[in-house]
């Protein structure tokens, strides 16, 4: 245990953010670079160490969470390091994107804030990139075996090193002109620096992994040929179709999915385009959509200098406490402010869009919504809630519906889909193909980047044991698992 009345003595602290009108100037993540480390072994120490660790089941990784909040807390960083890549390729990346459900878990959190679980592993995983103990861990030996993996987002990645380190030749084929899938180009640059992206690609390509971008498998490689050509494939191309809005004037310029919006910023900051082609500068902007993505619209409009920023969220207003039917330690739908809405805007809750319109030359001038609420389990419109807002940038951040058919991937591979349209397969992750695997949102459905994460390691385990015949790798989850998160 760190320190025994550390969750007495010492009260919550988290990250410190930039000031708001510093940071919309800039692209730069939100925090103050070194700001955790001062105070993150005493909050490293308010870990009670329980007997039956509920933070383990919240973390669909299975994180070890109180033995490195042990170590950070004793200062032992090299330490502190092993034991979280041991269960986590990457915490850079879910130590500044996941929403924690850890921390929801966490037993001090019962009557107390939690432990902040989440600022102490983003501190552990940067201070071994400062010290330089995360190396290349290339495999002693090679199998022989051939793996193809499509899709290089948080799924794909995790599956790849781990293969690569069971000692299979492994290539990444990524449909984009650079590694990274939505943490590259859905991610903005504010909530994680590409830089984190592009040390671990080094990482893994210093350990064998090979990769292959520009390519889209289904369109400009055949994928039946793909499997033909290596011992196994996983798919981890993500659940990317957007869901659409179909109202009248949804046609008109300026409305527009989230991922024609964001990913466009980032090429800006890539050095790619000059100026974004969609921007909100000297804009109205309206974000439908109340989740993570929307809320990434909202301050990227903010940098991009938009006149106004709107949220709209269909559902109520989450509480600021659990509700009764969200008891601890499940992962409780809480409002919540993010970096983004700290820097303005203004939020809707319980309304839906009815019409967008526009002007003579086709552009979106404003957007008809009315007050919305539910009753027997249907969205009924309130008579006389009408009202107009203006708008002349809209983005549709409504999540997505399931893995894209377009490209040929699917049904040149004879693949089937579940009754939500995602690739089904088996509890060892294998779909209805020999030698095909999902992992990610591909096979879950829209989620968390951890989830990602905790499938493609599995899938890794399942496609080693196909390939040898067993396997030492860690399987953190199976496809049926839901852990604590709701």
């Amino acid at each position: 245990m760190a320190d025994p009345k550390g969750f007495l003595t010492t009260g919550r602290e988290v990250a410190t953010s930039r000031p708001v009108a510093e940071r919309v100037k800039d692209w730069n993540e939100v925090y103050v670079p070194g700001s955790l480390l001062p105070i993150v072994s005493k909050q490293a120490g308010r870990c009670m160490d329980c007997g039956i660790p509920f933070c383990h089941n919240g973390c669909p990784l299975g994180n070890l969470i109180p033995e490195w909040n042990d170590y950070a807390y004793r200062e032992d960083w090299n330490a502190a390091i092993e034991r979280l890549h041991a269960t986590n390729n990457f915490p850079e990346f879910t130590g500044r994107l996941c929403p924690a459900p850890c921390e929801s878990a966490c037993v001090l959190g019962i009557n107390q804030p939690p432990v902040t679980i989440k600022n102490v592993e983003v501190s552990i995983i940067d201070k071994a990139w400062e010290t330089g103990d995360v190396t290349p861990q290339p495999p002693e030996r090679l199998s022989g075996k051939t793996v193809a993996v499509i899709g290089s987002g948080p799924s794909g990645l995790a599956a790849a090193q781990q293969l690569t380190r069971a000692g299979h030749t492994v290539v990444v084929y990524e449909r984009a002109d650079r590694i990274g899938g939505l943490l590259r180009y859905g991610i903005p640059e504010f909530k994680m620096e590409k830089s984190h992206i592009n040390r671990r690609v080094e990482q893994m390509r210093a350990e064998g992994t090979k990769f292959r971008t520009g390519v889209e498998i289904g369109r400009d490689l055949d994928a039946a040929k793909l499997r033909r050509r290596y011992d196994a494939v996983v798919i981890a191309a993500g659940a990317t179709v957007s869901r659409d809005l179909p109202v009248p004037g949804r046609e008109l310029n300026g409305v527009h999915y989230a991922m024609e919006y964001l990913p466009l910023s980032n090429k800006v900051q890539e050095g790619d385009l000059t100026n974004s082609p969609i921007t909100a500068k000297d804009k109205h902007v309206v974000v439908i959509g109340g989740g993570d993505t929307g809320a990434d619209c909202v301050g990227t409009a903010h940098r991009q200098g938009a006149l106004s920023v709107t949220q709209l969220e269909i559902m109520p207003r989450p509480g600021d406490e659990r509700a009764e039917h969200q008891p601890w330690p499940t992962f409780p739908m809480l409002y919540k402010v993010t970096s983004a809405h700290e820097e303005g805007g203004e939020r809707l809750y319980s309304v839906s869009t009815t019409h967008f319109e526009g002007d003579e030359d086709g552009n979106v001038q404003s957007l008809h919504l009315v007050e919305v609420e539910f009753k027997d389990g249907k969205i009924v419109s309130l008579e006389g809630t009408e009202r107009v807002i203006p708008a002349g940038l809209v983005t549709l951040a409504m999540g997505f519906t399931g893995t894209d058919r377009s490209n040929g991937l699917v049904e040149q591979l004879g693949l089937e889909l579940d009754a939500r349209g995602n690739v089904a397969r088996d509890a060892d992750f294998a779909t209805n193909v020999p030698g095909v695997y999902v992992a990610g949102d591909a096979g879950r459905g829209q989620s968390l980047i951890v989830w990602a994460i905790a499938e493609g390691r599995s899938a890794a385990r399942a496609v080693d044991g196909h390939l040898s015949g067993a396997s030492d790798l860690p399987a953190p989850i199976r496809p049926t698992d839901r852990a604590l998160v709701v």
